[in-house]
């Protein structure tokens, strides 16, 4: 079988189904591939029975949400300094559920209300958070501080706090380094691993994107910035 690639083209190719093909000119293809673990638990997630969440061939199909996706992880992947491990747990959750939507073609459901944390689970994640600052992120580590799934917790966070869960962790971190480049002697590379970043050049890039302001710009201000509030 021909058939002419345009990009924006998409793919499924299910686990262990065996095929070749040979590209007539030069081509550039993102090649993703999720566990069907996940599959299957945000298949359970979203009342999806784990047969008719079965992912089937499909070829050349359009789908701009799951195109997004995807370049949203090349951008990441070709970026100088990666995303925090959190950022790209979350855009392969999103994958998942935008496949089994594709195959459901089930409204979501309505509960009539917004669902969000209670006060006592949001406590303790953004406790939990605050606590593991200096150390990668995972979308599994924050779901098992308090006790629900990966896909309903970036629910219910966005609906409790208005943002993006690796957008808080992010904004924390910027705010933790500030505090600690204002009212401590640390250098600045210290600084960047006490607070979770990569190396100083991710801190920095991060600190002028969010603030506007690098590390030696804030260093400069004075040592009555603002007190930490990190918990340890």
């Amino acid at each position: 079988m021909r058939r002419i690639q345009r990009s924006g083209d998409i793919d499924i190719v299910p686990a262990g189904m065996g095929g070749s093909w040979e590209d007539d000119a030069d081509v550039h293809v993102l090649q993703l591939s999720l566990d069907p673990k996940l599959l299957a638990e945000v298949a359970g997630e979203l009342g999806v029975d784990d047969r008719a969440a079965e992912l089937l061939p499909r070829f050349q199909m359009r789908d701009t949400r799951i195109e997004a996706i995807g370049w949203a992880i090349r951008a990441d992947l070709e970026a100088e300094t990666p995303s925090d491990p959190l950022y790209i747990d979350l855009l392969a959750n999103a994958l998942a559920v935008r496949l089994i939507e594709t195959i459901d073609r089930q409204p979501a459901s309505n509960t009539g209300h917004t669902q969000k944390f209670s006060e006592r689970q949001l406590k303790l994640l953004t406790e939990f958070i605050e606590t593991n600052l200096d150390r990668k992120l995972y979308l599994s580590d924050l779901a098992d501080a308090v006790g629900v799934s990966g896909t309903r917790l970036k629910t219910l966070f966005r609906n409790s706090t208005g943002i993006p869960v690796h957008q808080y962790v992010i904004r924390r971190r910027v705010d933790y380094a500030k505090a600690l480049l204002t009212t401590t002697t640390m250098p600045a590379s210290e600084v960047a691993v006490a607070a979770g970043f990569s190396h100083q050049s991710h801190m920095a890039s991060t600190m002028r994107r969010l603030t506007g302001q690098a590390p030696s710009d804030i260093a400069r201000l004075s040592s009555f910035g603002p007190k930490l509030q990190r918990r340890v």
